[in-house]
């Protein structure tokens, strides 16, 4: 398994939860390859010596590269943490120029040096556009082995849920994360249920439900930055390991997850588009949910998060064409 950003924040709390088994499970043998960039060389050292001095029964091997093609060698599991975040001062444009040099040189590297099946979750932001970039710079990788991580913003919504009805997170089960991984994304509850009953008739508040719980949502990362002045680097770190674990082990009977996928067209979203649908995983392999029921104002919401995801594919299409 290969971890890109390592020494980072996310990195440095994904990696212990990996070595314990939480993305793979609990019998599956570890060999951990960790990538960053030269300047975080060090760092990336005491990342492995900590990791080392964990002495984690799972784990073969722990080895650490500044070099992506050598990191990617025999990968079956790529996580993409590694990207340029948006400084004061910069562009959108200037943002996406930078992404689209890292996400098309670590394409190449796990084209030519990953498995032929290698499974890929982009966590970096603008996340569903770095995975389209992948996507698009290594056409031989299955197109439907390249994913972005929504899971984080799914398992915010279950906990919302659960702390609204005053019950535990794990009798929440199937809302849904539609869209991009930003501030235009869309959490349903329409066919969310807690205990068992609907979202709605347990919660009993529909202006909530559309109001302030989509907010919420919406804005929790920036509202824990506020609090901690970190990003949520924990909570990402276990919901990668959630993505992870539900697409090689499978969702439960009944049950389905958010990933951020390659759009088949399903509920009229653009084929090709890297965009959240609620999925099901089995075999290690995911399926869109089909056949759901989605009223006027979730159809409007959906394409909204669609329409940003466009443009800014296209605006990531036109740095990779100036490149």
């Amino acid at each position: 398994m290969l971890i890109t950003g390592a020494a980072g924040q996310i990195g440095y709390a994904l990696a212990p939860m990996v070595c314990a088994g939480a993305a793979t499970g609990k019998t599956k043998r570890i060999e951990l390859r960790l990538l960053d960039i030269p300047v975080a060389a060090t760092a990336l050292e005491g990342v492995k010596m900590e990791l080392r001095d964990a002495a984690f029964d799972l784990v073969d091997s722990i080895d650490t590269f500044v070099d992506v093609e050598k990191a990617c060698e025999g990968v079956d599991v790529a996580i993409m943490v590694g990207g340029f975040p948006r400084k004061v001062g910069m562009e959108r444009k200037d943002v996406m120029s930078k992404n689209v040099a890292i996400y098309q040189q670590q394409a190449s590297a796990l084209a030519k040096y990953a498995k032929p099946d290698v499974r890929v979750v982009v966590v970096a932001n603008p996340a569903n556009t770095n995975a389209a970039i992948l996507a698009k710079s290594a056409p031989s990788i299955p197109s439907h082995n390249v994913t972005c991580l929504t899971r984080l913003d799914h398992n915010r919504a279950l906990a919302q849920l659960g702390e609204r009805a005053n019950t535990s997170t794990r009798d929440v089960k199937n809302v849904i994360i539609w869209g991009n991984h930003s501030s235009t994304q869309y959490p349903d509850v329409n066919h969310a249920t807690i205990g068992g009953k609907p979202a709605r008739e347990v919660v009993g508040d529909d202006a909530f439900l559309d109001g302030d719980f989509v907010t919420t949502v919406r804005q929790r990362g920036a509202a824990i930055i506020e609090a901690r002045k970190l990003s949520s680097a924990l909570s990402a770190a276990s919901s990668v390991c959630d993505h992870v674990y539900d697409w090689l082990h499978g969702t439960a009977e009944g049950v389905f997850t958010s990933m951020g996928v390659v759009s088949d067209g399903s509920y009229g979203i653009k084929e090709g588009l890297m965009y959240s649908f609620p999925v099901t995983c089995s075999g290690g392999k995911w399926q869109i949910v089909q056949n759901l029921s989605i009223d006027e104002r979730s159809r409007r919401l959906m394409d909204e998060s669609a329409a940003e995801l466009i443009e800014e594919l296209e605006m990531a299409e036109q740095c990779l064409a100036e490149a």
